[in-house]
């Protein structure tokens, strides 16, 4: 059961907190009423997003036991049957899509949106260097503009592009890990052999530079500090800083950027200045 469970990657469903982020940003954190809506919108997309992780292991059972730490997979290693590993693709499949058209219709349709694209991917998109980039990033964006359509809280155009930027940032660190993991090109997935160091490291760079302008122009546009009605929210900047410079430092002088995740969960750094972002934002948004 252990690995079963391990399959389906419990600890990635924290990225479909994202569903969250419209209602947060535009100071809705705190109405109830929609909240039973976003956990089952929650529910959903986990159960989808789980079924192609099956799917992406399956795929890539072979070549992940070639790879020093994705051969521990069970698939790869042998602890979950292949034939139990797709009836419960099967199952969570249908159990998110159910949930998701009993919820919204047009929630439904992202979802399944989001269903054909993975699949496309699992099936060879992956193997396009920046298409795969790109194909990963744009699930955030899923989650975002889904979280918006349950909430019925419109998404802006600055919020999703520095969700896109932001998510296309930390698949950037994680290619540089496969990169810097891999001992030979045998263990690399093809898109990576189109990659190199040099050029991950100079998008790295790139990308931290534009989050941080994109997040101060957020901060500071007229109709953002209009609707929120605070001219503070610029202070919060210093903790994205904070937190991009922190995850540059784990990617370049640590090279352990391989699971934007588990850093998420278990860098103490990280955690103090997501909670310190959570909570400025949280006192001007919402105490006034």
């Amino acid at each position: 059961m252990l690995a079963y469970l391990r399959l389906i990657r419990p600890r990635q469903w924290i990225k479909n907190l994202f569903v969250l982020v419209p209602s947060f940003f535009a100071g809705q954190f705190f109405d109830v009423a929609v909240y039973p809506s976003l956990v089952m919108g929650f529910l959903a997309f986990s159960f989808v997003a789980s079924s192609i992780y099956i799917l992406n292991d399956y795929k890539d059972r072979e070549l992940d036991r070639l790879h020093p730490n994705k051969r521990q997979r069970p698939l790869a290693s042998g602890e979950a049957k292949v034939s139990i590993s797709m009836a419960l693709m099967a199952l969570l499949v249908m159990s998110g899509l159910l949930i998701a058209f009993n919820l919204n219709l047009n929630f439904f349709f992202l979802s399944l949106a989001y269903l054909v694209i993975n699949i496309g991917y699992s099936f060879g998109l992956k193997d396009i260097a920046i298409l795969d980039i790109i194909l990963v990033a744009s699930g955030f964006l899923f989650r975002v503009y889904s979280g918006s359509i349950i909430s019925g809280v419109p998404t802006s155009h600055w919020l999703a592009l520095m969700v896109m930027l932001l998510s296309l940032f930390l698949a950037l660190a994680k290619r540089r890990d496969d990169l810097v993991t891999g001992k030979d090109k045998t263990v690399l997935r093809k898109s990576s052999q189109n990659y190199n160091l040099e050029f991950i490291n100079s998008c790295l760079t790139l990308f931290a530079g534009v989050i941080i302008v994109c997040y101060i122009m957020y901060t500071v546009s007229a109709d953002v500090t209009e609707r929120l009605k605070s001219q503070w929210l610029f202070t919060t900047t210093i903790f994205v800083i904070a937190g991009i410079m922190r995850y540059l430092q784990i990617t370049f002088v640590e090279d352990n950027s391989g699971s934007p995740t588990s850093i998420l969960l278990k860098d103490r750094f990280v955690l103090i200045t997501l909670a310190g972002w959570i909570l400025s934002f949280y006192v001007i948004i919402y105490i006034r």
